[in-house]
């Protein structure tokens, strides 16, 4: 437990992990504060595309987390900034929210919305306004060939209640289902939006530690990419799917409130 102590940035899962809906996890805002009062770094490191920066930061801070934007960072902006080194401006078929379309169009690329247009990707994130005109052009353009990406894979939104709420990696199978096509996707566990954070940040894979509540993402991200993983049981993750899963974490905690002792 002492190599905690000596990580100098920790990488936050939020759904699950610091929160549940809207509803803040206890001991969270004591954890994050110890964060920095030992002079350590925390970023809040999520798969979930439906929202931008400025809506987390909104979110947190009505939770009582102070936060910037240079604190949030989600695979949305892991997205962005893979396609911007292969493509800039390039036309986009997205599958995602407003908050996410403001996001990609910001970072100037052009958003096509009608069938039988020049597109260079078709990109699919965490779209909870998704319609089924939409989701049948975005099946049309990758059966036709168009490079297709997605935002991350979760299966699932963890909410309270334990309510299912269908997430990116679900309307991935969806589309598999109908073209037979899986898209390269850029989120948690895959060493892009690691890549990207590493580049953004200056950061060494050694000086960071992942926290999350979800084996095949978050802690997978961990065991594949060299970082120290954390799995704390305040989400989606129980004591059965621990028994059973190939993505054994290094430590493991009830939630964050108990890693408080040993940073």
């Amino acid at each position: 437990m002492s190599e905690l102590s000596e990580k100098k940035c920790f990488l936050l899962d939020m759904d699950g992990t610091i929160y549940l809906g809207d509803r803040l996890i206890d001991g969270a805002s004591d954890f994050l504060h110890k964060i920095k009062a030992n002079g350590k770094q925390y970023i809040f490191l999520t798969n979930n595309s439906s929202k931008n920066k400025r809506v987390y930061v909104e979110k947190l801070k009505r939770m009582g987390i102070a936060a910037d934007s240079s604190e949030v960072f989600t695979s949305g902006e892991a997205t962005i900034m893979y396609l911007n080194k292969i493509k800039k401006n390039a036309h986009i078929f997205l599958l995602g929210t407003p908050a996410l379309e403001e996001e990609f169009e910001d970072a100037g690329f052009s958003l096509v919305r009608e069938r039988n247009q020049d597109v260079d990707f078709v990109v699919l994130g965490f779209d909870t306004t998704l319609t089924y005109n939409k989701l049948w052009i975005a099946c049309d353009y990758i059966a036709e060939g168009v490079e297709y990406i997605a935002t991350h894979p979760d299966f699932v939104c963890p909410l309270e209640g334990g309510r299912c709420m269908p997430d990116a990696g679900s309307m991935i199978a969806l589309i598999k289902g109908t073209t037979g096509k899986e898209p390269l996707v850029i989120g948690k566990p895959n060493r892009f939006i690691i890549d990207a954070i590493l580049e953004k940040y200056s950061l060494k894979k050694e000086d960071m530690a992942i926290v999350g509540d979800r084996l095949y993402t978050d802690i997978r991200t961990g065991l594949d990419n060299g970082i120290d993983s954390i799995l704390v049981m305040s989400g989606e993750t129980d004591e059965s799917m621990l028994a059973s899963t190939e993505f054994i974490p290094k430590y493991l905690f009830g939630s964050v409130k108990d890693i408080i002792g040993v940073l």
